[in-house]
């Protein structure tokens, strides 16, 4: 398929049966070689979208023992968030799982970290768990982190109540110092977070959080001042 080529497939109408049926049929038998490429991923991209879920799950089950070539892939990575997007759950599991034991590599990369970011916008309440137990030991670290960060984020939006609270015990330590809360603040991509965990806990964890927000700040000033 040449390079023009595929800005006309793209734009095909989603109805057309060129799409719907003739296609699948073409591209099935090249669709790694295709989500790789700069060009083809976006007819990858067309066709998860509107051919319909048994071509779906067929396409996907293409992509088995590939997942982290296509992860790592910059073009095949948009390509297994469609995925996770448009396929139902219980067909994409075998890429989800490949994603646990490595979470925090993920998390830390410029476009890896955006399936993470995607299983939890739309992944199952276990497999939020999993990410964020991987990442709740190193909150501060992985708040920092220019790629993470967003990450964790996500953690907070679209964890239940007992996972926020998770993290906001990880982020204010075990004394009163509340050192990983302090940290947090200071930093240009961490301090995000914490807005974040001001947005989405709960109404006495706020008025904690803000309590000791307020003691440090205090101090903070205090030295600058002297």
């Amino acid at each position: 398929m040449l390079d023009y080529d595929v800005y006309v497939v793209a734009s095909v109408p989603s109805e057309t049966n060129l799409l719907t049926t003739t296609l699948p049929q073409e591209i099935f038998p090249q669709a790694l070689t295709l989500m790789t490429d700069v060009f083809g991923n976006y007819v990858i991209h067309k066709a998860i979208e509107v051919v319909d879920m048994d071509q779906k799950i067929k396409m996907v089950e293409e992509l088995d023992s590939q997942i982290m070539r296509c992860v790592s892939d910059q073009n095949g990575n948009h390509v297994i968030q469609k995925c996770i997007e448009r396929v139902p759950e219980d067909h994409i599991q075998f890429i989800i799982t490949t994603f646990y034991d490595q979470v925090v590599t993920l998390s830390t990369h410029p476009y890896w970290c955006r399936v993470i970011q995607h299983v939890l916008e739309h992944g199952k309440p276990n497999e939020h768990s999993i990410i964020l137990q991987e990442l709740a030991w190193k909150i501060v670290q992985m708040s920092q982190q220019k790629f993470a960060t967003n990450v964790v984020e996500k953690c907070l939006t679209f964890g239940d109540a007992s996972e926020r609270q998770l993290l906001v015990h990880e982020m204010l330590g075990t004394t009163d110092e509340n050192e990983p809360l302090q940290a947090t603040m200071k930093d240009q991509f961490a301090n995000y977070v914490v807005q974040k965990v001001l947005e989405t806990c709960s109404d006495q964890e706020r008025e904690h959080i803000l309590s000791r927000i307020k003691v440090h700040l205090n101090f903070f000033c205090l030295r600058v001042n002297n």
